[in-house]
């Protein structure tokens, strides 16, 4: 059963980080569900090393803090108030507290083994009272999932899985009792975030998420299989036991995280050819965005999710592997454009499509006064979106320079970097993106611009 758990919330926390490490909620879940998993192991092999259990029993009251302390920053991102550097600098505050409390209680403790003491009763407290109170600060915001029930839903779990993580270890229910349940936790609780990231991208995640699962179930199967048995046949249980959390963890990890993997192997192979590897790292891309596509992805979407598709979109404007999951190439507009220019009707070429469509859009925007650069209010839709999208100009990114931009562009970069806040420039991309979007749904198909 410690195998079974262990390699489900290993799977669950690759699968977050795979599918867009920069993203914190991902990776903060990601750390949360992995170091989860390193503890439920290390909790079965230390019942078979006895030799070493008070050891691994002091170095394992010090994990089971990380899971807590790590889900409760993803509630913190999951409905963060804003992007301002102050909410972002009051929640690694307040994440700062919760993970030195959490340690402080496992100092107090010692060890993960009963009898309660202290300790455990202050990580108890810890773990509970902040899930708690990021739970209330969610319901008050009213941030994403935008459903009540499915941020109580959410909160229940990580509340639940920060809990057992102590419950397991102290014996207090019966192992496999708690294993069960705390498994079945973790599969909501991974499904529950990629289900948001989808929704916060307009994916599909069904069959994504089905394929990797299936592949890393045969993964385990075969490699942990294999020491099952010898576990079976043989009295070496406490090297057999660290020799089968190790094979799920590889195997499962060369399955989930194949695409990365092959993009370091082509760095190694490749070296000399870094055109040959761009083109294959965005084939690899193209690929896996193919099954996040929808079949009718644009049924049922109101005006507020497809304003939300729309500025999705715009932000990967430079990333086509993106563009080819994104609902919005299931558009009429799309359909009308590949029959205008006799092109076939494939996935690439509808991202193509959708990004010479949002060209064309961002243009529109662009004043009828003349000249290529301005600073007035009517400019601030277009500069918004051409300069940092179209054109490349990444003002704020730590180090960045004008270095290689056009003069005009170099005009733009000068004027984000020293008049315009990065929170204004955000504010006026959703605002251009909700003209965009309201244009693009009122627009009739035969009044759409050619490529």
């Amino acid at each position: 059963m410690s195998a079974v758990v262990f390699a489900l919330s290993w799977w669950l926390g690759l699968y977050l980080l795979a599918r867009d490490p920069r993203k914190p909620v991902l990776l903060l879940a990601a750390i949360g569900l992995t170091s989860f998993a390193v503890v439920v192991a290390l909790d079965a092999v230390r019942h078979f090393a006895s030799s070493h259990a008070a050891v691994l029993s002091q170095v394992e009251v010090y994990l089971v803090a990380v899971p807590g302390a790590a889900w409760f920053a993803v509630l913190l991102e999951l409905w963060r108030p804003s992007d301002t550097s102050r909410s972002r600098a009051a929640e690694l505050v307040m994440i700062g507290v919760v993970a030195a409390l959490a340690l402080t209680g496992a100092a107090m403790a010692g060890s993960v083994d009963g009898p309660l003491r202290a300790g455990h009763w202050v990580m108890f407290a810890v773990i509970s009272l902040s899930t708690l109170g990021a739970m209330a600060k969610a319901l008050a915001g009213g941030r994403r999932p935008s459903s009540v029930t499915s941020v109580a839903v959410v909160a229940t779990l990580f509340f639940a899985l920060g809990n057992a993580i102590l419950v397991i270890p102290l014996g207090l229910v019966p192992s496999w009792l708690a294993l069960a349940s705390t498994g079945f936790d973790v599969l909501l609780l991974g499904v529950a975030v990629a289900l948001w990231d989808a929704f916060d991208e307009g994916q599909a995640l069904r069959a994504d998420m089905l394929r990797s699962f299936t592949g890393s179930v045969v993964v385990a199967v075969l490699f942990g299989g294999q020491v099952l048995i010898g576990m079976a046949l043989t009295d070496e249980h406490a090297a057999l036991s660290v020799l089968l959390f190790t094979s799920l963890a590889v195997a499962i990890g060369i399955n989930v995280m194949a695409d990365p993997l092959a993009g370091v192997l082509d760095r190694l192979a490749f070296s000399s050819s870094p055109a040959l590897r761009a083109e294959r790292a965005a084939l690899r891309r193209t690929e896996a965005a193919l099954p996040l596509r929808s079949d009718s992805p644009l049924d049922g979407v109101d005006d507020e999710t497809f304003v939300r598709l729309t500025r999705r979109a715009l932000g990967h404007y430079g990333d086509l592997s993106k563009l080819v999951a994104s609902p919005l190439t299931a558009l009429p507009i799309i359909d009308e454009r590949l029959a205008r220019g006799s092109t076939p009707d494939q996935p690439l070429e509808r991202a193509n499509e959708l990004r010479a469509l949002l060209a064309d859009r961002i243009a529109a925007l662009k004043p009828r006064d003349g000249g290529d650069f301005g600073i007035t209010e009517q400019w601030r839709h277009y500069n918004s979106l051409y300069f940092p999208y179209v054109v490349g100009v990444r003002a704020y990114a730590q180090n960045a320079t004008a270095a290689g931009l056009d003069p005009v562009a170099r005009q733009a970069w000068q004027w984000f970097v020293t008049e315009v806040p990065q929170r204004s420039l955000h504010n006026w991309q959703n605002a251009a993106a909700r003209v965009i979007a309201a244009d693009l749904r009122g627009t009739p198909v035969a009044a759409a611009n050619p490529r």
